[in-house]
């Protein structure tokens, strides 16, 4: 795979002008639709976190400015953005501004943000339907219900406003089936991970910290022109590799142990999702192969199993009848096979699902279930497949030398009619390419 260019790319209007309509074509008359930016969040005292926009609000307009709000109906839509002001510009940064996004995105009105105290009374009247990210935003959610309910107060005018609030499954809906050049941008977020999980199986060693490791996934993904990790980088070595979640990377990484790497990179917004087990000396232990070669091949068969129409919730349950029988055979769990899943008691070693949709969020938007059954798999979804064992390390009726062992494989998915396509596949995950570059 080619690496991605690192310029820039110009901001493509019509592509975001498209996706506007599209949305006002799934609205009716008397709806309206609110989707606000991001904001900055404060990470102490006066200091911000990096700022990052939004998913949903960047996929419909590209603009990575903060606390924009973007307004669509049938007819007509328009955003309130942050006016040019000299001064604040010298130091944050040069604002768009209403009559350039206006031009950019080809709206029928903009405002600064400043009027929409003034003017969100007119652009919801009349309108009995508002679709609108409930919950996101306490204090957001407060402000409109009381705006709806005090135009509601006013129908002896004539006059009223939303009396129903829906959430826009139908944008997560578009948001769910990638287009060519979103797998595109999925592809660049691939290659780029596979530098950093690459060199830091090269690298890592006895005596390093796993926060040695973590920079050097921020610097492999800063240096090919990512904005970094598309979520908290997982570096967990030895039992450490039990936590799911584990994000203090602060242990010592010791012979005999193998390092759990959860990671990837986002570019332009869309980012990889990426697992990989190795060990922090040069050999995998009897024990750790044993293990490994389990998951790995669950792994490959849910991958195979990844195939349009099949659904989504049935490559978990394969996934964890091969698990189940696995530990049943080996003794770490007893009674039939059925028994097992039927109680669950397979969960003390594997207790997380085997995938998720995958995009923008690491966790993509998108329904599971409809109509109270799995949705079955379409093409041009993108899907993790991440099977998983770990053995508590401080349960004595586990044999001591599966104690603190933790393995997760997880490689991104494209559903591509019967043959899946794995864009991650060239990151190394077989026992012998692992050992052979640690060699």
């Amino acid at each position: 795979m080619k690496l991605p260019d690192k310029k820039v790319k110009d901001y493509n209007s019509k592509l975001y002008r498209s996706r506007i309509v599209n949305v006002q074509k799934k609205l009716k008359a008397g709806e309206i639709f609110l989707l606000f930016a991001a904001n900055h969040k404060i990470r102490n005292r006066d200091v911000e976190y990096k700022f990052r926009q939004n998913s949903d609000f960047y996929y419909l307009t590209g603009i990575t400015e903060e606390d924009s709000i973007l307004v669509i109906t049938k007819e007509v839509s328009g955003m309130f953005c942050l006016p040019k002001d000299k001064e604040k510009e010298i130091w944050t940064g040069i604002r768009l501004g209403k009559e350039k996004i206006k031009s950019m995105l080809g709206l029928d009105f903009s405002y600064d943000l400043n009027d929409w105290e003034k003017e969100k009374s007119a652009i919801l009247i009349g309108n009995h339907t508002l679709y609108y990210f409930f919950g996101e935003n306490p204090d957001r959610d407060r402000e409109l219900i009381t705006e709806c309910r005090n135009l509601s107060e006013r129908a002896r005018e004539g006059k009223f406003g939303p009396h129903r609030i829906e959430h826009p499954h139908f944008l997560h809906e578009e948001r769910l089936t990638k287009s060519k050049e979103e797998i595109s941008l999925l592809k660049n977020a691939a290659e780029v991970t596979k530098l950093g999980h690459m060199r830091i199986m090269r690298e890592s060693k006895p005596g390093m910290y796993e926060y040695e490791l973590e920079a050097l996934l921020d610097q492999e993904y800063l240096k090919y022109g990512s904005i970094g990790g598309g979520y908290g980088h997982i570096v967990a070595s030895g039992k450490n590799a039990c936590i799911l979640h584990y994000v203090s990377n602060d242990d010592v990484l010791k012979e005999g142990d193998l390092v759990l790497v959860d990671s990837g990179a986002e570019w332009n917004y869309y980012t990889a999702d990426v697992t990989r087990v190795f060990p922090v000396g040069k050999k995998f232990t009897e024990a750790q192969k044993t293990i490994y070669e389990i998951v790995l091949y669950a792994q490959k068969n849910a991958i195979l199993n990844s195939v349009s129409g099949t659904p989504f919730n049935e490559v978990h349950e394969k996934t964890v009848r091969f698990l189940s029988d696995c530990l049943r055979e080996m003794g770490l769990l007893k009674g039939s096979l059925e028994e097992i899943i039927e109680k669950g008691t397979y969960r003390k070693f594997y207790m997380h699902r085997t995938g998720h949709y995958l995009g923008m969020d690491v966790h993509d938007v998108g329904r599971y279930f409809l109509e109270g059954k799995s949705r079955p798999l379409k093409d041009g979804q993108v899907v993790t497949v991440e099977p998983g064992l770990y053995f508590d390390p401080t349960d004595d009726s586990i044999p001591k030398e599966f104690r603190g062992i933790g393995i997760r494989i997880e490689d991104d998915i494209v559903i591509h009619g019967k043959t899946p396509i794995n864009l991650t596949e060239s990151i190394p995950k077989e026992i012998s390419e692992i050992e052979a570059l640690k060699a």
